[in-house]
């Protein structure tokens, strides 16, 4: 059943140091109270998962907390590339960064095998990609039906899983609606999983085309309003399209990254 904590008591409980943790949303929903707790309690030697890594995993790793990152896709959506990522995996600043990389089917897929408990998932891709070139991972195997081949990659299977949602009930249950990700299967392949929440409610509204996922697979629910901004929350909040412009000018340089996230994260009070 999912404990009722504080954003700060469930990532000092849940994540730690060496973990493998999934931060998952798309396009809305992005868990970013989370991600700066997590990057004020100085987690380190973290193994970051993402099917597109943006801004929040750009501060996690300019704050040092990475080691590696598994992904398909990085950048700051419609606007460029990712500085602090991209000075990691160059120049080793702040520490050296270790990339693993696939395509948005393989990371998908492998979210699916990890919560159906299979050891690997395999799909129709990768074919004319270079990837298959510097990710040992991606492997080949045979259909013994058709003798087709087809790509295969390991199962993800996360020490922590951590999603932000629309609504928590009192009993512990989540409810995700508009542009649902990944958010599901990752937690369903997790050991642990956070979820943060714009609200508790006696009873959750089930719009159309909504998931719930069940208190029993769910480690912490934590209240935290605004918990994706910059992002946004369907129906709560429109996303900040000025602060992504503006993130290229702060994080195109060393000194000014590390200000921002000084006084905007750092000494930020943490979420209750």
């Amino acid at each position: 059943m999912a404990e009722r904590l504080t954003l700060a008591q469930a990532v000092a409980r849940h994540v730690h140091d060496g973990d493998t943790v999934a931060l998952e949303g798309f396009t809305h929903l992005i868990p970013f109270a989370a991600g700066h707790e997590i990057a004020r309690q100085g987690k380190r030697d973290l193994t970051l998962v993402r099917m597109t890594p943006d801004l929040i995993y750009d501060q996690l790793i300019g704050m040092g907390c990475a080691r590696k990152l598994v992904f398909s896709w990085g950048g700051n959506p419609g606007v460029g590339s990712l500085h602090r990522f991209r000075d990691a995996v160059e120049n080793g600043w702040p520490c050296p960064l270790e990339i693993e990389e696939h395509s948005h089917a393989a990371m998908a897929a492998a979210y699916a095998a990890g919560a159906s408990n299979l050891p690997f998932a395999m799909l129709r891709g990768y074919i004319g990609s270079d990837l298959v070139k510097h990710n040992p991972h991606i492997k080949e195997v045979v259909c013994p039906f058709t003798a087709e081949r087809l790509a295969a990659v390991p199962a993800l299977r996360p020490d922590v899983a951590i999603v932000h949602a629309q609504q928590a009930n009192l009993a512990g249950d989540v409810l995700i609606h508009g542009i649902v990700g990944i958010q599901k299967e990752a937690i369903l392949c997790a050991k642990r999983a956070i979820v943060t929440v714009e609200e508790i409610v006696d009873e959750l509204s089930h719009p159309p085309h909504s998931v719930v996922i069940p208190n029993w697979v769910i480690s912490a629910v934590c209240h935290a309003p605004g918990g994706a901004k910059p992002s946004y929350a369907h129906g709560y909040y429109q996303r900040d399209n000025a602060f992504y412009i503006e993130w290229d000018k702060i994080s195109r340089d060393r000194d000014r990254f590390l200000a921002w996230m000084d006084a905007n994260v750092m000494k930020a009070e943490a979420r209750v």
